[in-house]
């Protein structure tokens, strides 16, 4: 992530989504020594790898590399109150993933509180998950200092009427219209259903003593 923050403090305002692509998978590889880069090669796990949001104002684009997520508002007349749109870019194993995790805990016979101190359903789908990985940058995009395979990039086209827009990481489970609602909804989730095996179903619970499952970062803003 920091890296990738340092690359836009300097990146050029026309930026399109392909050079960000190029220079932020650059940006990562500096980082690599050239004797890690057979072994990386061959294991995606081992790579810096993040997922991206990103806005362009110049272009009016959003750019979406990864598991992240966007709420779009029109704030012109006709649309008021605000109608957010809802936008994802999920990897294509997350939910068969998640879906083998809660059915293990589900069949077994061990109190629910064992897997908030010890997922050992989590454990148990983690060499899938490893498998998954060698699909990184094949059938899902991410940027891990190799190419990024843009054909698995969602790019999102805003017209030049006003827009509130939402960016945030699959951190929130449901994503709102305010941080506010987004975290309220966050901690329903923590205080009803904290192994993440219900309604909504997760590759990992919240672990005791953590108020969220995942890292989050939210931002709102209007153009």
């Amino acid at each position: 992530m920091e890296i990738i923050a340092r690359f836009l403090r300097k990146a050029p305002k026309d930026l399109s989504c392909h050079q960000f692509c190029l220079g932020a998978s650059k940006a990562i590889a500096r980082h690599y020594r050239k004797s890690q880069w057979e072994r990386l090669a061959q294991h995606p796990e081992e790579r810096l790898t993040a997922s991206c949001v990103v806005y362009s104002r110049l272009r009016r684009e959003i750019w979406m590399i990864g598991d992240c997520q966007c709420l779009l508002s029109s704030l012109t007349p006709q649309h008021s109150p605000l109608t957010p749109e809802y936008y994802d870019n999920p990897k294509p194993y997350e939910l068969e993933l998640a879906e083998q995790r809660a059915a293990i805990i589900h069949a077994s016979p061990l109190p629910h509180d064992h897997f908030l101190r010890d997922d050992t359903a989590r454990a148990a789908i983690i060499p899938r998950m490893l498998e998954t990985m060698q699909q990184q940058n094949k059938t899902y995009s991410v940027v891990d200092g190799f190419p990024v395979d843009e054909k698995h990039v969602r790019i999102l086209t805003l017209d030049f009427h006003p827009w509130e827009i939402v960016l945030a990481s699959d951190g929130y489970p449901f994503l709102e219209p305010t941080l506010a609602a987004s975290e309220e909804r966050l901690d329903w989730q923590r205080t009803n259903d904290p192994l993440c095996i219900g309604t909504f179903k997760a590759t990992k619970a919240f672990a005791e003593g953590n108020n969220s499952f995942d890292d989050r970062a939210y931002i709102r803003f209007r153009v």
